[in-house]
């Protein structure tokens, strides 16, 4: 390890990673203990106090209490002290309800960001931080490699996204762990461990332990942030194809739940593009959430195949395809009738359960 990597983040350097952030009413700071979001709540803490402005930023530390160890409440109290210590204002939040028995940490995941806006929404601010590193970011290539992800997931996590209606910001992306801690253990502040983090259950734990033996190969956390960093340059530049294709092909759109494109252009255009912008149709009109590559790439090349014959029908994400001589049609699926909705409350005859088994197979 390079002397430079563990080296604690100075002065100017938490200035320039908060320095988007001068003009804005408030922040909301995810803290959960953990060295990083830790590190988070001092460095806001001090870039806040340093600003030459009447009116600063507000700040809102946010600790998630998910429920999931004993030690947890006791963790958040901890973080409470700390950021009243810091002058920084503070709440717990906790994840109520059943925990899943599979997929915990996606579960939790999902639980910690709705937990985030709703906090955010309360306090009127538009802007939630994170404490992701740059280690989160190499981690989030591996297992997103793993899993057979396109261009898009490859890219991993930017710095500046979306989160409901705000923004969800990680200004550490680019820092080591490592140097965060450093930057903790010079100011005399303790941090808690999470055991999660090494537990070989789940996939990102087992991916860090693999780290050091793939940076002595060369495929350090410099390295697999460096791709994410130019495939996210690269999706960039097709998406921006994929505005042009859409400008081009487009026959129009009926009252938004229904998109047309000239099949013709369509299938001349470079299979990404094809693929993307079908996609998007998809997720514009469909109603199941995010339409998953792997089922797209399937439907795209189905249609390739029987477009010449000029019949081709399909079902994907609350949406279906359709060809229709020299165009394409991509419109809302009807809704499902569900077993509530049934007259009597009753099981499904034999006959509709077969109809709601075809239809979820589409």
């Amino acid at each position: 390890m390079r002397a430079a990597e563990a080296a604690p983040v100075s002065t100017g350097e938490a200035d320039t990673l908060f320095s988007d952030f001068d003009s804005v009413p408030g922040l909301v700071l995810a803290v959960s203990g953990g060295p990083d979001s830790t590190a988070l709540l001092l460095l806001a803490a001090r870039w806040r106090g340093r600003l030459k402005r009447k009116r600063k930023p507000r700040l809102l530390a946010v600790t998630v209490d998910h429920g999931l160890r004993q030690e947890s409440r006791r963790e958040a109290n901890v973080v409470k002290k700390l950021a009243a210590k810091l002058g920084v204002a503070h709440r717990i939040v906790r994840w109520s309800g059943k925990k899943p028995a599979t997929g915990l940490p996606q579960a939790a995941r999902l639980a910690r960001y709705r937990l985030l806006v709703a906090a955010a929404n309360a306090a009127g601010l538009s802007h939630v931080l994170t404490a992701h590193t740059l280690d989160d970011q190499a981690e989030t290539v591996l297992i997103r490699l793993a899993r057979g992800s396109g261009l898009t997931g490859l890219a991993a996590m930017a710095r500046v996204s979306r989160l409901d209606r705000l923004m969800l910001v990680r200004p550490f992306l680019e820092i080591p762990k490592t140097r965060l801690i450093a930057t903790l253990r010079a100011a005399g502040i303790g941090f808690a461990e999470d055991p999660s983090n090494r537990d070989p259950r789940f996939t990102r734990a087992r991916l860090r332990g693999l780290m050091p033996e793939l940076a002595r190969e060369g495929l350090g956390a410099q390295r697999l942030a460096l791709l994410a960093r130019r495939l996210r340059r690269a999706d960039a530049a097709i998406e921006a194809a994929v505005d042009e294709a859409a400008d081009v092909l487009s026959l129009g759109s009926r009252s938004g739940e229904t998109v047309v494109f000239h099949t013709g252009g369509f299938f001349w255009l470079p299979a990404e593009i094809a693929l993307r912008l079908l996609g998007r149709a998809i997720a514009q009109v469909g109603d199941e959430g995010p339409v998953e590559l792997g089922k797209l790439e399937a439907l795209a090349a189905d249609a390739a195949q029987k477009q010449a014959k000029g019949r081709f029908r399909r079902t994907l994400a609350g949406a279906i395809v359709s060809i229709e001589a020299d165009r394409i049609v991509v419109e809302r699926a009807p809704a499902r009738r569900s077993r509530a909705s049934s007259r009597h409350g009753t099981a499904l005859t034999k006959g509709k359960r077969g109809k709601a088994r075809r239809a979820k197979e589409r």
